[in-house]
C-alpha cells in the first residue's frame, strides 16, 4: 500500500485570509507588553520630543518593540525593524508600521535616561500586582563585551613610545620644510598633510595620557583608603585583644602615577582589558551587576562598571534598588565581594550580609552538609571569623545557598538564553542605559512567565 502524503499548494497558500487575532494568544509576551507599558508614566519621553517636525512614531510603539526585542534575544535595531514584516508579534506590536532600523536606533540612544527610569516603574507594577515583596537579595556580575576590539588598545607604556616617536617624526618633517626650497623631497610627499596627520596622532595621545593619569590618581586614593581601613582595623584588634597582631603590617601604596601597563582603549575609552570568563583570555569588557530578589526572581537592581573585580560593586548595585519597592532584608553575596568594608556598609544601611569569606565547596561530603551549627565565635573575633560562623548557621547555608538558584540562573539566561554578550553602545553612561534596558527587559519576561496582569 502506498502511503499518502499532505502536499502544499505554496501559490494558493499565498491568498490564505488569517489575522493576527487568529495567531496571537491573548496571554502572549508582546500582548503583556502591551499592557504593561499603557501602565507607565511616558509622559518624559514625549516632552523631549520637537513640536517642529512630521508625523513621529509613538514612543510606545518604539518602546513595546525594543522591550520584547530584547527579551527575544533581538537587539539589533536592523534585526527588529526586519521583524516587523516578517514577525507576527513585532507586526503586532508595530500596529502594521514599519520604523527604519535608523529611527529605532536614535530612539534607544536619544532616550536612554527617560528608559532607565521605567525600570523603577515596571518594578512598582510588580509589586501593585502582589508579586514582589522585597526580602532577600543575592548579587553577582560577569563579564559583557564592550563594542571595541583590543586591537584598539594600547599600553601606557607603548603611549609613551609612540609619542616620542611621533615628536621626532614631526621635528624632522619640520626640518624638511624649511629646506623645502632646496629640493631633495620625496616625490608625492604632502609635508602639510603629514605634519598635520601626526600633530592629530599627538593630541589623541595627550588625551590619553590624561584619562590614564586620572585613572591611577583614583587607583591610589582607593587603595590609600583600604590601606587606612587596614591600619584601623589592626590598631581596633591590638586594643581589644590587647596583643600585637601576628599578620604583617599593611603596607601604604606607592604608586601614585599610570603603571606600564594600564590600557587605553581609543574606540571606546570607558572599557578595560578584562579576563574573560569562558575561554580565560582578554578582551574589551564592562562588568555587569544584578541583584536578584529571592522570592520572585526579579532583578530589582543592577549597576555597571569598568573595574575588573566585583568587590566595589555590591554598593553600588544595593544603592540603585528604587526605594519606591522598599530595602531588601539580607543580602548573599559570593566571596569576589568579601571586604570588611562591604560588611559595615551593608550593616549600616539594615541589610544583613551573608559574604563568602573563600571559594565554595563544590563536593561537600554528608557530615558537611548536615554537621551541627558550630560554636558561636568568640567577641573579639575578626570579621572574617565571624562571617564564617554565620555562613555555616542554618539561615546562613539556606540564604547563601539561593544564589545558585536566583541570581546565577539570570545572568544565564541573558548571556545564554537570549545571546546578550556584547553591547551596541559606547561610553560607561550608554552602556548602563543599555543594561537597564536588558535588566527591565528581562523582568518584563518574567513577569509574563509569572502569568499576572494579562486581561
Amino acid at each position: 500500500m502506498t502511503r499518502k502524503f499532505s502536499t502544499v499548494d505554496y501559490e494558493k497558500s499565498l491568498d490564505q485570509t488569517i489575522t493576527i487575532r487568529d495567531v496571537l494568544p491573548p496571554d502572549h509576551l508582546a500582548r503583556f507588553i502591551v499592557w504593561v507599558i499603557s501602565r507607565l508614566d511616558v509622559s518624559a519621553i514625549y516632552a523631549k520630543y520637537s513640536d517642529q517636525g512630521g508625523e513621529a512614531y509613538a514612543p510606545e510603539l518604539l518602546l513595546g518593540l525594543l522591550f520584547y526585542g530584547y527579551a527575544t534575544g533581538v537587539f539589533s535595531s536592523r534585526k527588529i525593524e526586519k521583524a516587523t514584516r516578517e514577525s507576527i508579534p513585532f507586526r503586532f506590536l508595530a500596529g502594521g508600521w514599519h520604523p527604519d532600523h535608523d529611527t529605532i536606533a536614535n530612539f534607544r540612544k536619544t532616550f536612554l535616561p527617560e528608559i532607565t527610569e521605567l525600570f523603577a516603574q515596571v518594578l512598582v507594577v510588580a509589586h501593585e500586582l502582589g508579586v514582589l515583596k522585597l526580602g532577600n537579595i543575592s548579587i553577582d556580575g560577569s563579564k559583557v563585551h564592550a563594542d571595541a576590539s583590543k586591537s584598539h588598545a594600547v599600553s601606557y607604556g607603548r603611549l609613551l613610545q609612540l609619542e616620542q616617536r611621533l615628536r621626532a617624526e614631526v621635528e624632522e618633517l619640520l626640518a624638511l620644510a624649511e629646506q623645502v626650497d632646496q629640493g631633495g623631497l620625496p616625490e608625492g610627499l604632502d609635508m602639510t598633510f603629514e605634519i598635520s596627520l601626526r600633530q592629530k596622532r599627538l593630541l589623541n595621545l595627550d588625551q590619553a595620557k590624561a584619562v590614564l593619569d586620572a585613572r591611577a590618581q583614583e587607583r591610589y586614593e582607593a587603595e590609600q583608603a583600604e590601606y587606612e581601613a587596614k591600619v584601623r582595623d589592626r590598631e581596633e584588634k591590638a586594643k581589644k585583644t590587647g596583643r600585637k597582631p601576628r599578620r604583617k603590617k599593611p603596607k601604604p601604596p606607592t604608586a601614585t602615577g599610570p603603571q606600564a601597563k594600564d590600557q587605553y582603549n581609543f574606540t571606546d575609552p570607558d572599557s578595560r582589558i578584562m579576563k574573560n570568563s569562558t575561554d580565560k583570555g582578554f578582551d574589551q569588557h564592562y562588568n555587569v551587576q544584578v541583584a536578584v530578589e529571592h522570592d520572585s526572581r526579579l532583578i530589582v537592581g543592577y549597576s555597571v562598571s569598568n573595574h575588573p573585580t566585583d568587590r566595589e560593586e555590591a554598593m553600588p548595585t544595593v544603592d540603585a534598588i528604587p526605594a519606591e519597592i522598599g530595602k531588601p532584608q539580607a543580602a548573599a553575596l559570593d566571596t569576589g565581594y568579601w571586604s570588611p568594608s562591604n560588611v559595615e556598609r551593608l550593616t549600616s544601611r539594615e541589610i544583613e550580609p551573608y559574604i563568602a569569606t573563600g571559594r565554595d565547596s563544590h563536593h561537600q561530603s554528608w557530615q558537611e552538609r548536615f554537621a551541627e551549627e558550630p560554636t558561636p565565635p568568640a567577641q573579639e573575633a575578626s570579621l572574617i571569623v565571624k562571617m564564617a560562623y554565620k555562613l555555616r548557621t542554618a539561615i546562613g547555608k539556606q540564604l547563601y545557598g539561593l544564589r545558585k538558584s536566583t541570581v546565577e540562573p539570570v545572568i544565564g539566561i541573558v548571556k545564554e538564553i537570549l545571546g546578550f554578550r556584547q553591547f551596541s553602545l559606547r561610553g560607561a553612561a550608554a552602556v548602563a542605559g543599555e543594561w537597564c534596558l536588558v535588566c527591565l527587559a528581562c523582568n518584563l519576561k518574567r513577569l509574563h512567565a509569572l502569568r499576572v496582569g494579562i486581561g
